[in-house]
């Protein structure tokens, strides 16, 4: 409710309405005055001269709440004491977002419903960002998706957008949107600085601009690590592989001296061609892919089918029949799915795919949920792709040796594949968080002790509540975000972590229910006030309630309105 009717603020109209209903009571009522702030102090019952004061404080908040959540939410204070009459006053603009239906629990409540008419205008919103891949790579075209919604009955053409990242601003051209319907438009980031970076998205779209902006931060590592876990010696191609891929840091380790400890700072692991898994490796991996960890698994040509099956119906994969020497073409590429998709531009019938001169058949489990990335001629499956809690498990129906598979050596399809599996967790950072909807957020836990305290820094700076969870600590931030912008997280001096906090998009859509609609949702049971907005509202109560009395009231006023007045501007000629 924070658009303008006549030129005048709905919120400063609505808090004049709530005054002019609290003057038509006696000094014996309680009252609760409840606005989109839902602070603890709003649950107390409050005298006369309380009521009128505490409305006179209110000010714009971006929190955004259904009705029936702050019908709920007054509820809660009558359970405080025993009323014969419980008199609610809802004054809103019943935007068609947030106005949902909710009953009346007994006869002693009382509803009053006070629309107030807002001005209608166009308005185009910018509804979300992402990247198309999950994790932003540095030196590299990192395109960002951007959601566009025409809110109006109109189409709205020529709509300029624009990205500001680095210190930098790039307009992307003139949008046109057609009414009432959304549009996906693309901004390529190339990315130089490693660490904690941050981007504006924004349109210029009058008169209604507090969903022209979006921010987002997102982290960019200066390089993906993947370890590779050997049963015998290191695999020499892959190591010459990985030395000649800046973007890659690779580490082997012996599967008998894994630090598993440590599993967890790695994009990718590779298991070359281990014979056996140990139960111990075994649950180590299972707990990494299910936090979210990437690993692909190529068995040893020997294998232990009895200790690899085990740990394959483990992480939940099709498990291994005996080896089988043959030669074997792989046919077919998936560039339908994420590992494979937009990676070539060219037809696919000119890249060279891999060969093997033998391979493990699989014991096909349609509930294992495999999706085939790369098969052989025969339509049998060379690696397949399983979903594991946050993670991904990737497994090799050959061995990774050279003498068996030719992978390693096809730098084209391998190079891409490690790259692409290594950012393909599900895990990757949240880039944009919305004010009074995401309330914590989940950080990995960097204190060295537990006197030490995150701190979040934006225009001010404030300790939220912390909770410690493992290897996690989940921060709360309450009430203390109120407007959009980039905050830091803060451990002592470092900046651990940047994070977007951007307005609710609920308010963009700006339809409001009249008088039919709210009589036919809320029943003929409620009153509306409609016809008397205009007129002091002190004697249309005195009116409404006259020759009416009760031994003990309580009222009930929500100034129910999308608080973010200071940040919608209706820009005049």
């Amino acid at each position: 409710m924070s658009a303008l009717t006549n030129d005048v603020s709905l919120v400063n109209k609505a808090k004049q309405k709530a005054q002019e209903i609290v003057a038509a009571y006696g000094e014996d009522e309680r009252f609760q005055i409840l606005s989109n702030n839902f602070e603890a102090a709003q649950q107390r019952l409050l005298t006369k001269e309380e009521a009128l004061a505490s409305i006179d404080e209110i000010t714009e908040r971006p929190e955004v709440y259904p009705l029936s959540q702050v019908a709920n939410r007054q509820r809660q204070a009558l359970n405080q004491e025993n009323f014969d009459t419980k008199i609610f006053y809802q004054i809103s603009d019943f935007q068609k977002n947030i106005s949902d239906a909710y009953e009346m629990q007994d006869s002693s409540e009382q509803m009053n419903l006070i629309p107030l008419q807002a001005v209608q205008d166009l308005n185009v919103s910018i509804d979300s960002v992402w990247f198309a891949t999950k994790v932003p790579m540095i030196n590299q075209t990192n395109k960002l998706v951007i959601k566009l919604t025409n809110h109006s009955n109109e189409d709205r053409d020529g709509v300029r957008l624009s990205v500001n990242h680095d210190g930098q601003t790039r307009p992307l051209g003139l949008k046109n949107i057609k009414a009432n319907s959304s549009t996906i438009d693309t901004a390529n980031l190339n990315i130089t600085t490693p660490g904690w970076n941050t981007a504006d998205i924004n349109i210029v779209d009058y008169p209604i601009v507090f969903d022209d902006n979006y921010k987002i931060a997102f982290e960019v590592k200066e390089n993906i690590k993947v370890l590779n876990i050997n049963q015998g010696m290191n695999n020499r191609y892959l190591d010459a592989l990985f030395k000649g891929i800046s973007f890659i840091s690779a580490d082997n380790q012996a599967s008998s001296n894994v630090a598993y400890a440590d599993l967890q700072s790695y994009e990718l692991i590779i298991l070359n061609d281990l014979v056996s898994v140990s139960s111990g490796l075994s649950s180590a991996l299972d707990e990494y892919v299910v936090g979210g960890g990437n690993l692909l698994i190529f068995p040893g040509r020997n294998a232990d089918l009895s200790s690899f099956n085990t740990f394959l119906s483990q992480i939940n994969t099709n498990t291994l029949q005996p080896f089988e020497e043959k030669v074997e073409e792989v046919g077919r590429l998936n560039a339908d799915e994420f590992i494979f998709k937009d990676v070539f531009e060219r037809q696919f019938r000119n890249i060279k795919l891999p060969k093997v001169n033998g391979s493990f058949g699989l014991n096909q489990v349609q509930s294992r949920g495999e999706e085939v990335i790369l098969s052989y001629r025969d339509g049998g499956s060379y690696i397949g792709k399983y979903s594991s809690g946050n993670g991904h498990i990737y497994l090799c129906s050959a061995p990774l040796n050279n003498e068996t598979n030719d992978l390693v050596q096809n730098a084209e399809i391998f190079v891409p594949m490690i790259f692409k599996m290594a950012i393909s967790s599900g895990t990757s950072k949240q880039i944009s968080y919305t004010i009074g909807k995401n309330r914590t957020i989940e950080i990995d836990n960097e204190k060295s002790n537990t006197d030490i305290v995150y701190k979040v820094k934006g225009e001010q700076e404030f300790i939220p509540s912390q909770i410690n969870a493992g290897t996690k600590v989940i921060l709360n931030m309450g009430d203390n975000i109120v407007k959009s912008g980039i905050y830091d997280i803060n451990l002592g001096e470092t900046t651990v972590r940047k994070v977007a906090f951007n307005y609710n998009k609920l308010e963009s859509e700006l339809d409001y229910f009249n008088t039919r609609d709210l009589t036919e949702i809320y029943g003929e049971g409620i009153n509306i006030f409609s016809n008397q907005l205009d007129s002091n509202f002190t004697q249309v109560i005195e009116e409404k309630d006259q020759g009416i009395a009760f031994w003990k009231w309580c009222i009930f006023i929500v100034l129910g309105f999308l608080a973010i007045e200071q940040i919608l501007l209706r820009i005049k000629s």
